[in-house]
């Protein structure tokens, strides 16, 4: 028997004894290549990350020539060329007040610096009392003590409660099970009523809201109007609480703009971004802010402003120059003009195949995004049985067919890299379609 050693995250291990391991070999565009040589169309982007497929010639390039130059280097009191105008090209692609970045390694870290830089503020502005953070139902903004305080999912969080910050859970918007009886395209978000009263009742000890804007990905693939980013950068402003978007999994493309917060027409006090940052080739994140922020730690030294918070791979040079090189793809390409053609064939071969299937709840799409939510009972949107675990028989069943789709429970989503073309959009809705009859029937 094979030694095994590796501990794989968000695994049960113990269906390895029943399901083997996709031994990925190697990647080319949208596929992955196990080490018999099988492909498998990547319709995660590899966890949300891979934007432009994968060996992607260009990036590679440019991490390539960096790493002959200078791989890294301590970022505590030194700079150099890449984060320089990775940081530049970032702030021009923000709202006009965002100017200050601030990296770091991964999502989770990128939630824990704007938690501490909201804080911070408070602290070093007299307002100590405002400790808290308010987040949403259903919302996810990863797994580090702090991260994970934010996160509106009991799956992820109660097992860790009794070592978790205490902050405020506000009831989010769930336009599927809308409890006002309203659609996306008719409401007029009614439920930010919930938002709005904890607010108005404890901003006196409340920091920050943060939000996933739009799209709720890990709460599954949940969307909301732009209208309540609006009420909520309103009532934030209103009552002097800091607004951190959480675009690590929304930007750069995903939802249609090259920020969700451009839907909504908003500016943020705080805003993170990773993933698609690199196109998925290294780790890096950022936490961007204003000025106002900023120059709340900017002081004498021996006034003990100073923000400190740092990583071993802070500013790395190999993966600035990956993203400086992704950016340079967004722009060469004219990648956000060029996907809205791709995403509405995306949506059309989704909704060919899956509309009527007597599983299928909702059909939705935000962006190059598209999810179908299947439920037990249509009618009355009742799930299925968790235990059940339907969605991980059609994962499963997907892999032997080609297809690496890693659904979020029962709900199947579509998120393959911007390099897929029409035809394997329809190859890879084939696969999906076919793995929900082989669990549910048609």
């Amino acid at each position: 028997m094979e030694r095994q050693t590796i501990w794989h995250p968000c695994t049960q291990m113990k269906d390895l004894e029943q399901y083997g391991l996709i031994r990925a070999h190697s990647g080319k565009g949208i596929y992955i290549y196990d080490e018999q040589g099988k492909s498998y169309i990547d319709a995660v982007s590899s966890w949300w990350v891979n934007l432009f497929g994968h060996a992607n010639p260009r990036i590679a390039r440019a991490i390539a020539e960096q790493a002959s130059q200078l791989e890294h280097v301590i970022f505590a009191g030194v700079t150099h060329e890449p984060a320089r105008r990775l940081a530049d090209r970032l702030v021009d692609l923000m709202p006009e007040d965002i100017s200050r970045v601030f990296f770091a390694d991964n999502g989770s870290a990128a939630v824990e610096c704007a938690m501490k830089m909201s804080y911070g503020y408070r602290r070093n502005t007299g307002q100590a009392e405002r400790n808290r953070f308010v987040y949403l139902t259903n919302g996810y903004h990863g797994e580090t003590l702090g991260a994970l305080s934010l996160c509106g999912e009991d799956l992820y969080t109660e097992l860790y409660g009794p070592i978790m910050p205490r902050n405020i859970r506000a009831q989010g918007p769930d336009c599927f099970r809308c409890p006002y009886g309203r659609t996306r395209d008719d409401c007029a978000c009614e439920c930010f009523e919930h938002m709005e009263r904890i607010l108005e009742e404890q901003a006196s000890e409340i920091t920050a809201v943060m939000v996933e804007p739009l799209a709720q990905f890990a709460g599954g693939f949940k969307f909301y109007p732009p209208l309540y980013l609006k009420k909520l950068r309103e009532c934030t402003a209103r009552h002097g609480v800091h607004l951190i978007l959480d675009e690590i999994a929304t930007g750069f493309g995903r939802t249609g703009t090259m920020f969700a917060m451009e839907q909504a027409g908003i500016t943020p006090d705080l805003v993170c971004v990773s993933k698609g940052v690199t196109s998925g080739t290294l780790p890096l994140s950022a936490v961007l802010t204003t000025d106002e922020i900023y120059g709340a730690f900017y002081a004498d030294y021996t006034e003990m402003k100073a923000f400190l918070h740092s990583h071993s791979y802070t500013g790395n040079p190999l993966a600035c120059a990956a993203a400086v090189e992704t950016l340079n793809i967004f722009r060469d390409d004219d990648v956000i003009n060029v996907n809205r053609a791709k995403a509405a064939h995306l949506r059309k071969a989704v909704e060919a195949r899956f509309a009527g299937h007597p599983n299928v709840g909702e059909i939705r799409s935000l962006g190059f995004i598209c999810a179908v939510e299947l439920v037990s009972d249509p009618a009355t949107k009742e799930p299925f049985d968790w235990k059940a675990r339907t969605g991980y028989q059609i994962y499963r069943k997907a892999v032997e067919r080609g297809a690496l789709l890693r659904n979020l429970g029962d709900v199947v989503y579509f998120l393959p890299p911007y390099v897929i073309t029409e035809e394997q959009i329809d190859e890879l809705a084939d696969i999906a379609i076919a793995s929900v009859t082989d669990v549910l029937g048609e």
